[in-house]
């Protein structure tokens, strides 16, 4: 688990191409302090495991489930990256829970300043938006942020200078395609009340009939 509070931002040092997959090697400094082959770090947002390590740098391998559910397929040897360790149960929880495991993709399709704050609107497909709600998390790229507008297309979120700074969303421009995670608990909710079974269609409007069925009325 994750907590969408990126740790560092990496250098991609080099790309081996397989087939339908490919091996990462990030250059690095902070995070490697204490890991170790088999931990687990998020890139971009993506939960990889470690299976080597050199001097400022580790690498990983990238399945081919993943090149097609998120943008690492994008990267290219010089491109910076978002690193986050994975979670201590020490920590803080200064971000949401975040599983590294990756929705699906989206695209940038506005970005605007507004005194120190960053708008990005992100267009995303149905089967993504309906998991985000206003004032609700989202993992961009692996950063834990909040949605502040939500419509049937996309959804926007505002970058605090900070955030800005020490990620790799400054510096996304319009068009970039971005991981997205949405937050778990809705997913969880969805299949334990049968929401996304096709003979529960009828029950997705939210009744007091249907909230007394489920034990919340």
């Amino acid at each position: 688990m994750f907590t969408g509070i990126v740790e560092e931002i990496g250098l991609v040092k080099e790309i081996i191409y397989g087939s339908k997959s490919i091996k990462l090697a990030i250059k690095c400094e902070k995070i490697l302090d204490d890991v170790k082959v088999g931990d687990s770090i998020a890139v971009n947002g993506i939960c990889l495991t470690v299976t080597s390590l050199d001097k400022g740098a580790f690498t990983a391998d990238v399945m081919p489930q993943t090149m097609r559910k998120t943008n690492l397929g994008n990267l290219r040897a010089g491109e910076k990256v978002n690193l986050e360790r994975a979670l201590r149960p020490v920590d803080r929880m200064g971000g949401h829970i975040v599983s590294g495991h990756i929705d699906g993709t989206g695209m940038i399709l506005s970005k605007e300043e507004e005194d120190n704050a960053i708008w990005l609107e992100i267009s995303a497909p149905s089967d993504i938006l309906k998991y985000i709600v206003l004032r609700g998390s989202v993992a961009l790229d692996g950063v834990s942020l909040t949605a502040a507008y939500v419509d049937e297309n996309s959804f926007k979120v505002s970058l605090i200078p900070h955030t800005a700074s020490v990620t790799i969303l400054g510096s996304k421009k319009i068009g970039d395609r971005i991981n997205i995670e949405c937050d778990m608990l809705g997913k969880y909710v969805e299949k334990l009340m049968g929401l996304n079974s096709p003979q529960n269609e009828e029950k997705k409007a939210l009744t007091v009939d249907f909230l007394r069925e489920h034990g919340f009325a």
